[in-house]
Formats: structure tokens, sequence, C-alpha cells
């Protein structure tokens, strides 16, 4: 098993997987060993959550056509049926978002909570350049107030 490297990103290749994989995957199935680094990167990158509330519309799109196909009722009432269900499919999923998303880096075969591990690792080195950058511009404003008040 490959560990990260200092910047944070996976030693592991990135290979992404085809539509057909990807949209088995967003089901919630499982990928070939070979998309590990790209499952690793997908539920790490700095657009993690976008892309889980992706999978989540993709995983709602089948019951909602099929409410509004099947259910004997009103357009509007149809309607009504499959904006509640995406409204409570989005609360829940954002409430186990971490947990879901471990959960498929766990079926890629990475232990449990690497996820979140690299998640952090990046805020923290986010972090540390932004302090860096701050304390860089609060300088060169402190070099330009004492160049212009002589002290």
């Amino acid at each position: 098993m490959a560990e990260p490297e200092e910047g944070g990103t996976p030693a592991e290749p990135i290979v992404r997987p085809a539509p057909h994989r990807w949209l088995w995957y967003a089901l919630g199935g499982g990928l070939p060993a070979r998309h590990r680094g790209w499952v690793l990167h997908d539920t790490t990158t700095g657009t993690w959550w976008a892309r889980h509330i992706a999978r989540v519309f993709v995983q709602m799109s089948i019951p909602i056509a099929l409410v509004m196909v099947l259910l004997p009722a009103s357009w509007g009432l149809r309607a009504a049926v499959a904006g509640g269900g995406i409204f409570l499919a989005l609360i829940y999923s954002l409430a186990y978002m971490p947990e879901t998303t471990e959960n498929r880096v766990v079926k890629a075969g990475y232990p449990a909570g690497t996820a979140t591990a690299h998640r952090e690792r990046a805020a923290h080195l986010r972090d540390l350049r932004d302090s860096e950058r701050r304390r860089a511009a609060n300088a060169r404003r402190a070099a330009r107030y004492r160049d212009r008040t002589g002290r």
C-alpha cells in the first residue's frame, strides 16, 4: 500500500475510471484495484464535497425518475414528492458525508480514516501556506510604514 508523499498527494497513480465504471461507483459499487489512487483522490481533493453531492444526485436520479413516471397523481404532486425526496436525501447525505467517503476509501483497500487524515493534512498545509502568505504581507506593510514614517 503506497503512503502519501510529502505534498499530501497519493503515491499511487490516479487512473480515472471509464464512465460506466464511474456510474457504478457513484451508485455505491466498488472499482478495480487500478483505480485505488483515483478513489483516494476523489474523496480527498479540494472538491470532494461537491463530488459527493454529484454522486448523491446520480443515486437519486433513478427513484426520482420512477416517482415522476409511475406515481398516479398530478404533475405538481409528483414534483413535490420528488423535491421532498431530494431534500431529505441531501440532508442525510450531508450529515454522513465523511463516513460515506471513508466507506468508499475502505472499499478501495485503504485503512479506515485514510481520507480524513489526507483532508486534515491538506488543510494543515493550506493553513501553513496561508499563514506564511499573511506573515509576508504583514512584513511588506510594516516595511512600507517604516519607509513612509522614517521609523
